[in-house]
C-alpha cells in the first residue's frame, strides 16, 4: 500500500476545492474529460460507443456520484499522472486536449471539494485504482496501492464494461457537511441546461441513473438539451471575421429568437445568450457588448470561433483561471467581441424597437403582491387616516356638487369603535345594502383579535347573490381580558367597512350602538333646502385605488397616472424610463422596484391630495394642493417604498 502527497501547496488545493465544489460542477468536469477521452479514440481512426453512465445515489446527510466511460482507460503510469496539478499538466498544455476544464485541477477540484473518492481504470487488461482522500492532519492524499494488477471478469461486470474492453469509473462520496445534496429531477435539468455540456449532448450518449437497484427510485433517464421552439435571426452558421495584429481569424454565428418561452438568463445553466465554442470546449454564453440590455431576454444562438483556444493554448489569457468566461481585458477576446457585435446589432436592435411600441406588460407574482397590498393598505388610508370620501358618485371630476341625499354606505358598522368593559357580552353589528354591493362577490371577513376576544358566531364568507334583502348582520362578543384590543373588516369586492374593538376596565355598560351617517341640522336654524353637511366616516369606504395596469399611454410624457373611471394607477409603457426596464418578455424587471415605488408615491399623493383641498372647499387652489401631496409624502413615502423593499 502506497499513501502519499499531492505534490502542491496544499493550501491551493484548499482553496480550489471550495471554489469548485459542487455536485454539478464536479459531475461537468468528469464528463467532459470523458468526451475526450472519446475524442482522442476517434482522432486516432477508433470506433467508440460514445456512452457516459452518470450514477447518483442521493442520501439524507451525503451522496455517491459515478461516472462511467468505454473510452480509453489509463495505464498506472497515466492515472498517476492525473494526480499532478496545476495547468503544465493539462491535456491542452501538452497539446492533447482543446481546453476545456479546469487546466489540470478539475477532477481532484471536484473530489477534495465534495468530500472523498476514488478512480478505477482498466486498460489493456490491466486494473488500476486511485484513492483520493484528506489526511487527519487535513493533508490532501492518495493511495496507487503501488501498481496496478491483472483486470479480472468481476472488475469489468463492476464497470459495466464489456469483457476486454477499456473504461474508467470515477467515483466520489459527498460527505461536505456543507455540500449541497441537490434533488436528482433538479440534477437531471441541471446536467440537461448547462452550457459547459451542451455539445457534449449533441454528439456522446449520456445516461443519469439515479436511486438503487432494486428500490422503487431506481431509473435511467437520457440527458439532453431541448432547444426552445425559435425563429433563426442570424444564420445558420453565418460566417464572420476579425483581424488582430494583421492576422484574420473566422468564426460562425447562429442567432434565434425563442418563441412563448421564458429562457434562463444567469449561470451555467443560461439558455438565454450566445454559447462560445472553440473546438471541442465551451468557453461562455454572453451576448457580448449587448449583455444584460434590453430586447435580448429571447434571444440564444452559438459562435463558433477555433481560434480562440488555439490562443489559449499558446498562453493567452483568453479566459479567467476560474473558469469564468472570456477575458474582456484581452485583445484577441476584445476583437472577437466587437466582430460579433455587429453581426447581431441589427435583430437585437429590433427586438429594442418592439418595446417602443409595447401595449402592455407584466410583473413577477412577487412584485404584483407588493402592488396589491400597497394599494389596499393606503385605500384604507385614505379614509381611516384621512377622512377622504371615496364613495362613487360623491365626487365629480368636474369639480360639480354631490347629490343632496346620496346613498348610505354599502357596508358599514353601527359603529367603527366598539370601546366595552371585560366579560360583559356585546353587539357587533353590520348594515349593509346589497343591491349596492357587485353581483358574483362574496362578503367577507377579517379577524385580527386576540383570542380573549371571542365572536359568536365566527363571521362566515357569504356570497352576495344570497343577502336578498338582508340588512343587518350581527354578532355577540366578549372580550376577557381588559387591554385587549384588534380589529374587525367586511369586505365585498371594492366595499368593505372596519372596525376596532377595545376592552376596557372602565368602559361603560350602557354603550348604544347608533347608525351612524345622521344628517342634524345645525342648532337654532330650521330643516331647509340648503345644502346638507355630510362627514365622510372613517369606518367604511370603497377602495380607491382598485389595482394598477403597465399599458401604453400612447404618450411619451406621463410615467403614471391614476385613472379615476377605473380607480387604477396606470404605469405608462411608452414613457422612456419605463420602457428601460421592462424586458423582452414584456415584464417589468423586479431590479426596477424602486422605481415602481416613485411612481405610486407620485400618483397615489397626488390624487389624496387633490382629493384633501377638494373636500375641504379648496379646489384650484395650487399652494393648498402642493403644502397637501408633501404632507402626504412625508407621511406614507417611506412606508410605499419600504413596501418594495421586503
Amino acid at each position: 500500500m502506497t499513501v502519499a502527497q499531492i505534490q502542491v501547496d496544499q493550501r491551493v488545493i484548499g482553496i480550489d476545492s471550495r471554489r469548485f465544489a459542487s455536485v454539478e460542477k464536479a459531475l461537468v468536469e468528469l464528463i467532459t474529460n470523458s468526451d475526450d477521452s472519446y475524442a482522442r479514440l476517434e482522432r486516432a481512426g477508433d470506433t467508440v460507443t460514445g456512452t457516459i453512465v452518470v450514477g447518483y445515489q442521493r442520501h439524507h446527510s451525503g451522496a455517491v456520484l459515478m461516472v462511467t466511460d468505454q473510452a480509453e482507460g489509463m495505464s498506472f503510469e497515466q492515472a498517476g499522472r492525473i494526480l499532478s496539478y496545476g495547468g503544465a499538466h493539462s491535456p491542452l498544455a501538452r497539446g492533447e486536449g482543446s481546453g476545456r476544464g479546469y487546466f489540470g485541477r478539475g477532477l481532484k477540484q471536484a473530489i477534495f471539494g465534495l468530500g472523498h473518492g476514488w478512480i478505477e481504470t482498466i486498460r489493456s487488461g490491466r486494473f488500476t485504482r486511485i484513492d483520493i482522500f484528506r489526511g487527519r492532519n487535513g493533508g490532501y492524499l492518495y493511495d496507487d496501492d503501488g501498481t496496478d494488477r491483472q483486470a479480472f471478469a468481476a472488475d469489468y461486470a463492476r464497470l459495466d464494461l464489456p469483457d476486454g474492453a477499456n473504461g474508467t469509473r470515477v467515483t466520489i462520496v459527498v460527505d461536505n457537511p456543507h455540500a449541497t445534496i441537490t434533488q436528482q429531477a433538479t440534477l437531471l435539468q441541471l446536467l440537461a441546461d448547462n452550457i459547459y455540456l451542451r455539445d457534449v449532448l449533441d454528439r456522446r450518449t449520456v445516461e443519469f441513473v439515479h436511486g438503487h437497484p432494486g428500490d422503487g427510485d431506481y431509473a435511467s433517464h437520457s440527458v439532453r438539451f431541448m432547444e426552445p421552439p425559435a425563429v433563426t435571426l442570424v444564420g445558420p452558421d453565418e460566417p464572420g471575421s476579425f483581424s488582430v495584429d494583421g492576422a484574420e481569424y473566422a468564426f460562425t454565428v447562429t442567432l434565434k429568437r425563442a418563441q412563448d418561452v421564458e429562457l434562463t438568463l444567469k449561470g451555467d445553466e443560461r439558455t438565454a445568450g450566445l454559447v462560445v465554442e472553440s473546438g471541442m470546449a465551451v468557453l461562455d454564453c454572453q451576448m457580448f457588448e449587448y449583455e444584460n440590455q434590453v430586447g435580448t431576454e429571447y434571444l440564444f444562438g452559438t459562435v463558433r470561433c477555433p481560434a480562440l483556444t488555439e490562443m489559449l493554448g499558446k498562453g493567452r489569457a483568453i479566459i479567467s483561471d476560474e473558469r469564468e468566461g472570456l477575458n474582456p481585458k484581452d485583445p484577441f477576446v476584445a476583437a472577437f467581441s466587437r466582430a460579433v457585435s455587429r453581426m447581431i446589432a441589427a435583430p437585437v436592435q429590433a427586438e429594442k424597437e418592439k418595446l417602443t411600441h409595447l401595449e402592455r406588460a407584466t410583473t413577477s407574482g412577487r412584485t404584483a403582491e407588493m402592488i396589491e397590498h400597497l394599494l389596499q393598505h393606503m385605500s384604507e388610508a385614505a379614509i381611516l387616516d384621512l377622512g377622504l370620501e371615496t364613495a362613487p358618485g360623491v365626487r365629480n371630476g368636474d369639480g360639480a356638487q354631490p347629490p343632496e341625499s346620496p346613498l348610505p354606505a354599502a357596508l358599514r358598522f353601527t359603529t367603527p369603535f366598539y370601546y366595552r368593559p371585560p366579560v360583559h357580552p356585546f353587539h357587533v353589528a353590520l348594515l349593509l345594502d346589497p343591491h349596492q354591493l357587485p353581483v358574483g362577490e362574496t362578503l367577507a371577513f377579517e379577524l385580527d383579535l386576540p383570542p380573549s376576544i371571542h365572536l359568536d358566531p365566527l363571521p362566515a364568507p357569504v356570497p352576495v347573490g344570497t343577502l336578498a334583502e338582508t340588512l343587518r348582520l350581527e354578532w355577540t362578543a366578549t372580550g376577557d381580558k381588559a387591554g385587549d384590543h384588534g380589529e374587525i373588516t367586511a369586505r365585498a369586492g371594492d366595499y368593505w367597512a372596519l372596525c376596532e374593538v377595545v376592552i376596557a376596565e372602565h368602559a361603560s355598560h350602557r354603550s348604544a350602538n347608533q347608525p351612524p351617517h345622521q344628517a342634524v341640522a345645525a342648532p337654532g336654524r330650521p330643516p331647509g333646502p340648503h345644502r346638507q353637511v355630510r362627514h365622510p366616516s372613517r369606518d367604511h369606504g370603497v377602495d380607491l385605488f382598485t389595482g394598477y395596469d403597465f399599458r401604453s399611454l400612447h404618450n411619451s410624457t406621463d410615467r403614471a397616472v391614476y385613472s379615476e373611471v377605473e380607480r387604477k394607477v396606470i404605469i405608462n409603457t411608452a414613457a422612456p424610463t419605463v420602457q428601460l426596464y421592462v424586458d423582452g418578455r414584456g415584464r417589468f424587471r423586479d431590479s426596477a422596484r424602486l422605481l415602481l415605488a416613485e411612481l405610486f408615491l407620485d400618483v397615489i399623493s397626488d390624487e389624496l391630495a387633490r382629493r384633501s383641498v377638494e373636500q375641504h372647499g379648496h379646489a384650484g387652489d395650487l399652494e393648498a394642493f402642493r403644502n397637501a401631496k408633501r404632507a402626504i409624502i412625508g407621511r406614507y413615502g417611506s412606508e410605499i417604498h419600504r413596501t418594495f423593499l421586503n
